[in-house]
């Protein structure tokens, strides 16, 4: 833009005289002409006279001008849609009510595992832990926002909890208190059920949240948030819920079944693609604070093939397990439900993972898969208890 206000200065008033010019003669000549002509400079001697090539130099210098101005004018324009963002939607997107469906999943996914062999249902101390459970993860959300301030990954994350509170300190007490609450809350059941390797498992769960975003570990910057996603919501958690639910007068410990490790596995994999997906509009500012996610390494387009090839590995594994009998087969007919939500997951990735602005929505995409298939995997699980004709004899793993 510089360079265009330079060059008009010596120009004077070739713009008036080029308007004139242009109304006699440059209008009934055929543009492709001109420009043919404007690239050879013998041509242009010959055809233009001297004061005609500066009024043309004035018409580039002027087209540039307005390109570049045009190009500023774009960028003013993404920024005031940015800020144009009511507060009302950053406090919404700053809460992520659709993300606790991370809390509710696995313990919707272990109660049915365990009402599958026992029979049993505790309403109660399925309130209580989906209640800890949400404070927990409550606590993961708010102190991750803390330590992505710290770094400058949140810089200019303007749903970010501490850019809106406008206090560090006061979030991070905040983060901290729900922990211990909600882990007095799993620790309270785990002893009226008489159960301690739940607890344990929960323990686990906890501790890799800590080490995935916490100082001095923090390590998601290493590439490895995924993995950790993985164990402390699938295996870790979803299994410690069915030992809490299944315990009680009639089997005080369950044994590890292929229901419940296979459903584990498969509510890991659904959780991780929310926390995979997340990072697609966000890898400049994850570079630029030496954040090394899967997809600052992978990029965008590669991305998009480890989604596809996620996806259909589920409901290949979802297929497996059902026609192997680790699951009920009631549990494959529901899980084919959920197909036409995958299939719109993998489109949009694909055809977006370009768009920073449109391939936000994709974590929302994840979560509607995450949840419709978590209970989609539930369902399938009492009823092949209600419906025991048409359930499938399950493995058994001491």
């Amino acid at each position: 833009m510089a360079s265009a206000f330079c060059n008009l200065n010596p120009c004077g008033s070739g713009l008036t005289k080029l308007n004139d010019y242009k109304k006699h003669t440059v209008l009934k000549r055929p543009y492709i002409d001109c420009k043919r002509l404007s690239l050879s400079p013998c041509n242009a001697e010959k055809v233009f006279p001297k004061t005609l090539r500066r009024q043309v130099e004035v018409m580039h210098c002027t087209q540039a001008f307005v390109n570049s101005n045009g190009a500023d004018l774009g960028t003013v324009h993404e920024e005031d849609k940015e800020e144009s963002i009511s507060k009302a939607t950053l406090i919404w997107r700053a809460i992520k009510l659709p993300i606790y469906s991370v809390a509710f999943i696995p313990l919707t996914v272990g109660s049915a595992a365990a009402y599958l062999e026992t029979g049993i249902f505790s309403s109660w101390r399925y309130s209580i832990l989906l209640i800890s459970s949400v404070l927990i993860i409550t606590w993961l959300n708010l102190s991750n926002d803390v330590y992505d301030f710290d770094t400058g990954a949140d810089k200019n994350k303007v749903e970010s909890v501490v850019n809106l509170v406008g206090s560090r300190t006061g979030t991070i007490v905040a983060a901290y208190s729900l922990l211990v609450l909600g882990f007095m809350g799993l620790t309270w059941v785990s002893f009226e059920a008489g159960n301690m390797r739940a607890i344990l498992l929960l323990a686990c769960a906890i501790i890799f949240g800590y080490i995935y975003q916490c100082p001095p570990f923090r390590l998601s910057y290493q590439g490895l948030g995924e993995p950790l996603c993985f164990a402390a919501f699938g295996p870790f958690a979803t299994t410690a819920f069915y030992l809490l639910q299944g315990s009680g007068s009639k089997m005080m410990h369950l044994p590890f079944t292929g229901p419940i490790l296979s459903a584990s596995l498969l509510v890991g994999i659904t959780t991780t693609l929310i926390l995979f997906c997340s990072h697609f509009h966000q890898i400049e500012e994850d570079k630029a604070v030496e954040k090394i996610s899967p997809l600052v390494r992978l990029g965008t387009k590669r991305g998009s093939w480890v989604v596809r090839l996620a996806i259909i590995g589920l409901y290949v594994l979802a297929f497996s397990f059902g026609l192997s009998r680790a699951l009920p087969i009631t549990c494959i007919f529901f899980c084919a439900l959920t197909l036409p939500v995958a299939r719109l997951v993998v489109s949009y990735v694909q055809e977006n993972h370009n768009d920073k602005h449109k391939i936000f929505m994709v974590k929302y995409y994840c979560v509607r898969l995450h949840s419709l298939f978590g209970v989609a995997l539930a369902a399938g699980l009492v009823v092949a208890r209600t419906a025991p004709k048409i359930s499938i004899p399950r493995l058994a793993f001491s």
